[in-house]
């Protein structure tokens, strides 16, 4: 009891380790990707083609430091949709939430006319963006299944493909029935 009381306040904790944070990150990872997906969904058009109207954005209205507006306009629309995949995947997580991160500070920065609830909102986003860089994608992940693979730990390869299966399916059905 003493072991894991003192394990429990220090942060080691196997169950919370073995249940609850694979869960959690994959949660986090799966409601960041939905919000940058959805946003990136609204800067292009049916055949994922950059609208002139969110070039428009950025060359008027975004305050985007250094990038020219066409180009950041691309580079953000196109970002918003494909390192989401791999945040939900769990595949490349560590650069994809860095990539993010960096797009959503610099979105909450660039924009003049943001409110306080959308500051929040970039501020709750960064730190579920700082927890998957800081954690890693967690078990449910194609990154974990690759990591045993390079290290040349056995791995049971069956249980993290059905994972990633089971999860991106959940993630779809929520998806289809949220958007």
């Amino acid at each position: 009891m003493r072991r894991f009381l003192g394990g429990f306040l220090m942060g080691d904790c196997a169950p919370l380790d073995l249940v609850l944070k694979p869960f959690l990150l994959f949660a986090f990872r799966f409601y960041v990707a939905y919000v940058f997906i959805k946003s990136g969904l609204t800067k292009v058009n049916d055949s994922f083609q950059v609208t002139p109207g969110t070039i428009d954005l950025f060359k008027y209205e975004y305050a985007v430091p250094v990038l020219p507006p066409e180009f950041a306009a691309y580079l953000a629309s196109y970002a918003e949709l494909i390192l989401p995949i791999f945040l939900i995947l769990g595949i490349f997580t560590r650069p994809a939430a860095l990539g993010l991160f960096i797009l959503n500070a610099v979105a909450a920065t660039s924009y003049p006319d943001i409110n306080l609830v959308g500051e929040l909102y970039h501020v709750i986003w960064g730190v579920m963006l700082a927890v998957i860089f800081a954690f890693g994608p967690g078990k449910f992940s194609i990154d974990k299944w690759l990591s045993y693979k390079l290290l040349g730990k056995e791995s049971n390869v069956v249980f993290a493909l059905i994972s990633v299966g089971v999860l991106s399916a959940i993630g779809y059905f929520l998806a289809s029935k949220f958007l």
